[in-house]
């Protein structure tokens, strides 16, 4: 596994490689990047990348931190320019479910539904956006957004980089061949997790739209039943 990663990277300067992980997670939340590749799993190859010495961990950490809170900002910037016009961009009406549950959270929870936002994917990409439409006060953003960054980049940097390490561990006690087949079957078992988890959210999308489709459909219905009835004289 970790030759893969070696071979992925192989002939690109360390430069390069930062420039990458840190345009990825950049782009999560300033671009919607998120929708469609996690900035997590940037920084988790970046970790085992440092495991490997093929990067400097504290340098990858303080690139990703800056990478991630500079993008929320960029999000924030955006929600707060275009308002209600930005849940008309396909993308938002796609997931129109995460968006009404992200703006419910925004409104039980204030700013700190900008940091529980931040340990989900789609929510991480959604977040900041919404926290600049609903006008949340950009220094209390800012702070939560820094505090999730940093908890956030560290966590998940640091698993793949002690991951890195277990596999190299595990190569020299149980011979590489075993190492390759372990890191396999966790990969398989990782993406068949994943696969039931975005199949669960679409279903629970899809069950909510059905629920706001019906009730905009029975409105109407017993508006009109109300009008239709004729009015009673008091006695």
């Amino acid at each position: 596994m970790l030759e893969h990663f070696n071979a992925l990277v192989d002939g690109l300067p360390p430069a390069t490689i930062y420039l990458i992980i840190a345009a990825l997670v950049f782009a999560e939340a300033a671009l919607f990047v998120g929708f469609v590749f996690p900035g997590e799993t940037a920084i988790v190859v970046g970790g085992v990348l440092a495991s490997q010495d093929v990067l400097s961990l504290p340098v990858l950490l303080a690139i990703a931190v800056v990478a991630a809170v500079a993008g929320d900002s960029v999000g924030y910037e955006i929600g707060r320019r275009y308002g209600p016009r930005l849940l008309d961009v396909k993308v938002m009406r796609k997931h129109r479910a995460k968006v009404h549950g992200a703006q419910e959270l925004i409104r039980r929870r204030g700013a700190f539904a900008v940091f529980i936002g931040r340990f989900t994917a789609l929510l991480r990409a959604l977040m900041p956006a919404l926290a600049g439409s609903s006008r949340l006060p950009y220094p209390k953003f800012l702070l939560f957004n820094v505090i999730g960054g940093v908890t956030w980049v560290v966590t998940f940097t640091l698993g793949g980089y002690f991951a890195g390490a277990a596999f190299e561990h595990a190569a020299k006690l149980a011979g590489r061949g075993l190492a390759i087949g372990l890191a396999v079957a966790a990969v398989v078992g990782l993406a068949v997790w994943s696969v039931r988890k975005r199949r669960k959210e679409a279903r629970e999308e899809a069950e909510a739209e059905a629920a706001e489709s019906e009730a905009a459909e029975a409105g109407p219905v017993e508006s009109d039943a109300a009008e239709s009835e004729p009015a009673r004289t008091l006695p």
